[in-house]
């Protein structure tokens, strides 16, 4: 199942299926299952309905096929607006780490993102006047379906509703002044763009064998796979459940192949074939007086 958040002006989000021929409304599928489903992929997840829609779904593709499409006023937005926690992992490929100067480190380097830095596919990422080195990085994101703690690693996966690109950006600089400073380098709005669509694992194969591309203006910049990661997604969904609660909707960022330094009017972007695409123009943003 292929899950996105629509959005309009003039009405609230909702969510959406993808079809071969588009989107078709969760409202309008719970309507011909007749069952009871939210029209919100927070809320699904929140529910529990996320399961017995994907069930549901990948029982009917005909009832599917015969819903109508979303209309043309509809885009895909960021498929969460306020997920409880953005969860990062940095230098978790070796490579990546040695293009920054770092040693491999031995457990999880992690940050936490606030919910203020999400922006969605071909929404503007801005760079702060506080910086003047700003980079985008491609990532695979998890997202959590189900509350739980203390994982294994065996039983890691069982609690992810799916996956997702995503675009994390970083105030290199400010960074480079003081480690300290590395929840305000992560911090900025639009730091954060992820979509479009949250995939379930069925659909993507083995997690392993996909490769994570950072774009620059269409072009890779740097690619991996995901088994070149120090710590694989079950050892990191394992070993944050072991640190904290996690929450439906909780989307954990696993890392970057590399980062790409970001300029006024270049396009940042995130290709994971199997999962999707997310592309973002990047602009600066001009220091007014209140």
């Amino acid at each position: 199942m292929r899950l996105a958040n629509l959005v309009h002006p003039d009405r609230p989000d909702a969510a959406a299926l993808r079809t071969a021929q588009g989107h078709v409304l969760v409202a309008d599928a719970a309507r011909a299952a007749g069952a009871d489903w939210p029209g919100r992929i927070d809320a699904l997840l929140d529910g529990g309905a996320f399961d017995a829609l994907r069930h549901w779904a990948d029982g009917h593709p005909d009832a599917i096929t015969a819903l109508p499409q979303a209309d043309a006023g509809w885009r895909i937005g960021p498929p969460l607006r306020h997920p409880r926690k953005i969860l990062g992992v940095g230098l978790n490929y070796a490579e990546h780490a040695g293009d920054l100067g770092e040693r491999r480190p031995d457990e999880p380097a992690t940050f936490m993102k606030p919910a203020t830095t999400i922006v969605g596919p071909g929404d503007e990422v801005v760079l702060p006047p506080q910086s003047q080195r700003t980079t985008g990085e491609a990532e695979l994101g998890l997202v959590i379906g189900r509350r739980c703690r203390d994982l294994d690693e065996g039983e890691a996966l069982d609690a992810v509703a799916g996956v997702v690109p995503i675009i994390d950006m970083t105030a290199e600089d400010i960074l480079q002044r003081n480690p300290r400073f590395l929840t305000r380098a992560k911090s900025f709005d639009t730091f954060f763009a992820f979509g479009p669509h949250l995939v379930t694992l069925d659909e993507v194969g083995e997690l392993a064998a996909l490769e994570v591309r950072t774009m620059l203006d269409g072009v890779v910049h740097r690619r991996n796979t995901v088994d070149a990661m120090m710590f694989s997604p079950p050892q990191l969904v394992a070993f944050f459940s072991q640190v904290m609660t996690l929450e439906p909707g909780d989307v954990i960022a696993t890392g970057t192949p590399g980062a790409a330094v970001l300029r006024h009017g270049a396009t940042i972007g995130c290709v994971i074939p199997g999962v999707g695409e997310i592309a973002c123009p990047v602009r600066d943003r001009k220091v007014t007086a209140d």
